[in-house]
Parts: C-alpha cells; sequence; structure tokens
C-alpha cells in the first residue's frame, strides 16, 4: 500500500504583498538608520559610562559640570550617583528615559532654561542622598519635630552643582 502525499499548491506573492512588504522594510530600515546616525552624532555610547563628561555633551548641561567640578561631591559622587537609581536595570531605564526626552526637548526646543528637574528624578536624587548620609537621615527621622516629611534637596539644593 503505497501512502500518497496531499500536494500544497503554492501561489506566487501578490503585487501588494511584495508592495507591503517592501514598504515595511523601508519604514523600518530608514527608522534603524535615522537611529543609528543620531545615536552616533549624539555620542549616546558616551552616556552609558560614568564619565560627567557626557552629561555635558549637551551644551545646556556645561554650567552643571563646571559646579559640579567645584563642589564637595565632585570627590565621592559622579553625576550617575545622584541622579540614577543603584541598580543596574533601574539605572539604565533612567538614563533611556532621561535620554530619550533630553533629546526630544533639545531637538524640539521645548525646554525650561535653566534646565529644572522632574519629580521622578528629584525622587531618585533625594533617594541617593538618604542613602549615602543614611547615618544622618536615621537619626534626624527619628526626632520628628517637624510637620511634613524632611527633604535633603530642599536645604541642600547647590550641594552637587554648587556655584
Amino acid at each position: 500500500m503505497k501512502a500518497t502525499r496531499a500536494r500544497r499548491s503554492v501561489t506566487a506573492p501578490t503585487k501588494l504583498t511584495v508592495l507591503l512588504a517592501t514598504l515595511i522594510a523601508l519604514v523600518v530600515g530608514g527608522a534603524a538608520g535615522i537611529g543609528a546616525y543620531t545615536f552616533a552624532y549624539a555620542k549616546g555610547a558616551s552616556y552609558l559610562s560614568n564619565d560627567p563628561r557626557a552629561c555635558a555633551n549637551c551644551h545646556i548641561m556645561q554650567d552643571h559640570l563646571d559646579a559640579w567640578t567645584k563642589a564637595s561631591h565632585r570627590s565621592v559622587a559622579t553625576c550617575n550617583d545622584c541622579h540614577t537609581p543603584h541598580g543596574l536595570l533601574a539605572k539604565y531605564f533612567t538614563k533611556a528615559e532621561h535620554g530619550f526626552f533630553h533629546s526630544l526637548a533639545f531637538t524640539t526646543g521645548e525646554f525650561h532654561e535653566p534646565i529644572q528637574i522632574k519629580d521622578r528624578s528629584l525622587r531618585v536624587t533625594e533617594d541617593a542622598c538618604r542613602e549615602c548620609h543614611r547615618d544622618i537621615v536615621h537619626d534626624m527621622e527619628a526626632v520628628k519635630t517637624y510637620a511634613t516629611a524632611i527633604s535633603c534637596v530642599r536645604c541642600h539644593a547647590n550641594v552637587g552643582h554648587w556655584e
């Protein structure tokens, strides 16, 4: 007894299918090309490092870098120590988020000058202060002689970027 195979009918792709596939390839390829060019032009790889000079790739941050080089924290902390969470994934997620929104703002020109820290970034910085200075903060929290929660950056706003 001989087994018979059902023969499949293969149809040639329609012109519409070929056109659609070509269009998708052009859009995806174009987006990848523009993204790669922008990443290279903006020195994107430098943002993966801990080098504070990377933060000043954009001219608006130069004053902050200059102030940091004169501040007391320059000997113990870089930009990432204060402005990104300490966990690996959280750090690079924050760096990617900042990179995207900074480049969007600077490309469109839609940003406040001088640059202002957003609430989420302020919480990250506040957490960094509390982590490095946990013994002092712990003692202050234990007293509770104030009505609202203490904020390191409310009183020490210029510590990292003293001018």
